[in-house]
């Protein structure tokens, strides 16, 4: 039962995924930087840079993923997150991608992007005043799947870029991200629906299912995730194979939350900011970033939005 509302999860993520409040595209992202990281066909896809304040020699770095289906999204859904750990101290970025409603893509273009796009990064470390060995991704729902591809898949990296610089991050944070394509073989409904797949993603589905491309070079993962969303199966069996495997995987749970729940602007924002001093306290375990989370702090001195007491 579980792997059929899974994949019917993953269907409908990949036909008509939600996009909080479809925001503007081209984004509009104040005070960060946009550089283009690559040309496909006539497509040109930018990344937009937020510098700390104080900027300083081999920083940390994290690049964001929008969520959309691998069908629609703009870059502008995590530009409060970039904003936020760039007071931190990160050089945090956003960046565009390709997707079917724009570019006629499909999902395997998608990731290929997004490998592109940690690759670009990380051979422009010096540039933008990154520490190429902490580069992390990150991303929702159809843009966790990407993060997650970026630190799990060893295909897919675009054969003209130099493949001497890795296109893999050092750390992944994945809010609700679809990490697992599988339905169990006596499930005939799940079966016909996976076998519709491939037209979807453009290739199959085992390609591009994170989950089974686990291995020791998979980066540390945080995920954060509702009790209520569709891929919460997939999820769960995702941070279990990473830790059968030896990788760490923090599976953040959310009690009654559904899919999306993260986004800023979404209810009260109240989720927003406890996702954001989820994703602070991980990185600083990581030795990312110093000190005690400053969500509070930022956010009611820049938006007026408050934290909860509790979740």
């Amino acid at each position: 039962m579980l792997s059929r509302i899974l994949l019917w999860g993953i269907v409908w993520v990949a036909c008509c995924e939600p996009v909080m409040a479809q925001r503007n595209y081209p984004p509009n992202l104040e005070g960060a930087k946009p550089y283009v990281y690559k040309t496909a066909g006539d497509t040109k896809l930018s990344l937009w840079v937020y510098s700390p304040d104080q900027p300083g020699e081999k920083q940390p770095a994290i690049v964001f993923f929008f969520g959309g289906g691998w069908t629609s999204g703009t870059p502008e859904q995590f530009e409060q997150q970039c904003r936020y750990l760039a007071s931190r101290g990160m050089v945090a970025i956003t960046a565009d991608y390709r997707v079917s409603s724009r570019n006629k893509t499909k999902a395997v273009d998608a990731v290929r992007d997004a490998k592109s796009a940690v690759r670009w990064v990380r051979s422009h470390a010096a540039e933008l005043k990154i520490d190429p060995d902490r580069i992390v991704a990150a991303g929702g729902s159809a843009g966790g799947h990407l993060a997650a591809c970026t630190g799990t898949l060893k295909e897919f990296d675009e054969p003209q870029e130099d493949q001497t610089v890795s296109s893999r991050p050092n750390a992944l944070v994945l809010f609700n991200p679809a990490v697992s394509f599988r339905a169990k073989p006596d499930e005939a409904e799940a079966q016909k629906q996976l076998k519709q797949l491939p037209s979807r993603l453009g290739t199959e589905p085992s390609q591009l299912s994170p989950i089974e491309h686990i291995s020791d070079q998979t980066p540390p993962a945080l995920i954060l995730i509702g009790t209520k969303d569709f891929l919460i199966s997939g999820n769960r069996e995702f941070a279990a194979a990473m830790k059968a495997t030896g990788r760490q995987c923090e599976l953040d749970l959310y009690e009654g939350r559904e899919h999306g729940f993260f986004n800023y602007g979404r209810g009260d924002s109240k989720d927003f900011l406890t996702t954001t001093k989820s994703m602070d306290l991980f990185l600083t375990k990581l030795g990312y970033l110093k000190g005690p989370p400053m969500v509070d702090s930022f956010f009611d001195a820049s938006s007026g939005i408050k934290t909860p007491a509790g979740r």
